[in-house]
């Protein structure tokens, strides 16, 4: 009980779409986001570009409430920014799974269509996508025969950036959902940025940083 409450404590603060903080308060590296103990290789961001890498899991119920948040900052986001999504891989089979449809699709050029599919129907139908012949039903929806979609699910291609995204998940050093990562230096997410336009705040700000070539320092929040 108490474990269930927690989680439906935070998720409501994640809810929040401003700061519990008050705005003359600082962006701190260590509180509202961490620093990784080793730079990570852009994934393919051009060296004018800052890279900002989500890492998220279809099964996830914060990744799903943080969708339409992300969504309205890559309509506004800074222009030297390039955004990359990785689906995060930790040691369950449904993680590896949604990944490699993840990469079907992106692989297929169906992104933009499957990546909002599949949450809706996880998250809104109740359809747990827990293996490939349901995959294959939703892929069917968009033109994908299921030979096809199983060809491409299990593809060479497909295993090999799934395995990226498992080395990824790891040397990003993250342990829950929705994360974002700035120019493989930094880390925020949910708990450490407060509320969903925390996290994209804290990103504003280390991309400015780091667009300035300087080293993020304190910055009160809200300017």
């Amino acid at each position: 009980m108490k474990n269930y409450l927690a989680q439906l404590g935070l998720a409501l603060l994640l809810s929040m779409s401003v700061f519990i903080v008050h705005a003359d308060d600082e962006l701190l590296e260590g509180f509202h986001y961490a620093r990784l103990g080793t730079v990570v290789e852009p994934i393919g961001a051009a060296s004018d570009k800052v890279e900002v890498v989500e890492l998220f899991w279809y099964g996830c119920g914060h990744c799903y409430a943080f969708e339409p948040h992300l969504h309205d900052w890559l309509q506004r986001k800074p222009a030297n920014v390039e955004f990359i999504r990785v689906p995060a891989v930790f040691n369950s089979g449904a993680w590896r799974l949604h990944a490699r449809a993840y990469y079907v699709a992106e692989v297929l050029g169906l992104t933009d269509k499957i990546h909002s599919a599949m949450f809706k129907a996880i998250h809104e139908e109740k359809k747990p996508l827990n293996n490939e012949q349901q995959l294959a039903r939703l892929f069917a929806g968009f033109g994908v025969d299921e030979k096809k979609f199983k060809e491409t699910l299990n593809s060479f291609g497909v295993e090999m950036k799934v395995n990226r995204a498992t080395l990824l998940t790891e040397r990003y050093g993250i342990d829950g959902v929705p994360a974002l990562v700035v120019a493989g230096k930094y880390r925020t997410d949910g708990p450490m940025a407060q509320t969903y336009q925390g996290m994209l705040q804290v990103v504003n700000h280390l991309v400015a940083e780091e667009g300035s070539g300087g080293s993020p320092a304190s910055a009160a929040l809200g300017k």
